[in-house]
Parts: structure tokens; C-alpha cells; sequence
């Protein structure tokens, strides 16, 4: 399946499981089946993803870049959530969340290097949030914001070789890990070219 949204330079394209992806009127709308995720546990023997989870991904301009989409989760069981998803390579990939996790709505993020890292940042009551991943240099760099304006900082990281993170593809994941599916919608998708200026005050 490919969607080209007019948001968007690139082409996105699904991966995993069928997340029944639809545009309409500036909204992107994608469905977690049960027990649908994307993470390899930090602990025991297996790096296969503990489940897989629907994802639609394209491939990031070159150059710094931010990608922002405010999110809208219908929370219903733990760990439901609306992502950001980043991706270099088979065992190299991330994730900014709005998660419940386990019983509030709450940013987190999953960094994966061979197994995931797993991470909450702050509480956002209600069912939507803003999410931005942004490509800086070398680095990539998560941020969250209550109404698009002023952004918090969550997470800098790298990920990948040079290579690989020069060819990342970027796009969007909905997951349920323990429940019985779960509806999420992303509008106000936007793509900007250049990194923040500053990563750590609010712009």
C-alpha cells in the first residue's frame, strides 16, 4: 500500500500488519490490531520484536528535517499509543510515544539497538498531543508539545551509521501490546525543513 499525503515530499508505504490506513481532509487515521506492538525486550534471549505493529513509512529528505503530527489516541487498554516512528535498519529503529503507560496518557520512547530501551517522560492528560522527531546533523531528536507552540524536549540520540541514518525513513505506528486494538488519527502533519535552533528552549 502507498499513500502520498500532500503534506508530505515522499511517499509513505505500509509495513507490518494491516493498520487500515486512510487520508481524508488532512487527517491520517491507522488501527493496531490486538496485542499489536513493535519492541524487542532488554532482557532474554530473542531480538525478534516481542509482536509487530502497522506502520506507515517514507524515506526523510536528506538534511535536517522535522516531522510534526498532532496525535489523537483512543486509549482503551495499557500501553495503547499513537507514535512517531523512525527507522534506519532491522534492529535500529525508534519511537516517540503517546502511550498510556500503563494507566495515564504519558510521552515515552523507545530507542532499539539490537534490543529496546524503554523510557516515560511526562503525563498529558486527555487523548491528544503534539509529537516531532527531528533530524540534527547526526543526531536525531524527540519533542512533545501541549498545543504545537511550545515544544518540550524529550530525547537526543543517535542511531545507525552515517550511512543509514542519512537514508532514515520516517512515519507513523499504532499499537496495542495488551489490548484489543486501538484507533489512532494524526492531522496537522507537517514536514519542515532545518533542525530547532535550539533543541532545549521551546522553539
Amino acid at each position: 500500500m502507498e499513500l502520498q499525503l500532500p503534506e508530505l515530499s515522499f511517499p509513505l508505504y505500509a509495513h507490518g500488519p494491516d493498520g487500515h490506513w486512510t487520508y481524508e481532509d488532512g487527517t491520517l487515521t491507522g488501527r493496531a490490531g490486538a496485542r499489536q506492538d513493535r519492541f524487542v525486550p532488554p532482557a532474554g534471549d530473542s531480538l525478534e520484536p516481542a509482536s509487530d505493529a502497522p506502520r506507515l513509512l517514507g524515506t526523510a529528505p536528506e538534511g535536517d528535517f522535522q516531522l510534526i503530527a498532532r496525535v489523537t489516541v483512543g486509549f482503551a487498554a495499557a500501553f495503547d499509543a499513537g507514535v512517531l516512528y523512525l527507522h534506519v535498519g532491522e534492529r535500529e529503529w525508534a519511537k516517540l510515544c503517546y502511550e498510556r503507560s500503563p494507566d495515564e496518557p504519558t510521552i515515552c520512547t523507545v530507542v532499539t539497538r539490537g534490543r529496546s530501551d524503554d523510557a516515560n517522560s511526562f503525563v498529558v492528560p486527555g487523548s491528544t498531543v503534539w509529537l516531532r522527531i527531528s533530524r540534527t546533523g547526526s543526531a536525531f531528536a524527540f519533542h512533545a508539545s501541549t498545543d504545537g507552540e511550545k515544544w518540550t524536549f524529550v530525547r537526543v540520540f543517535s542511531l545507525g551509521d552515517e550511512k543509514s541514518a542519512a537514508a532514515a525513513q520516517v512515519g507513523f505506528l499504532a499499537q496495542s501490546p495488551t489490548g484489543e486494538g486501538c484507533e489512532v488519527t494524526f492531522d496537522r502533519i507537517e514536514l519542515r525543513s532545518g533542525a530547532p535552533r535550539d533543541l532545549r528552549d521551546g522553539n
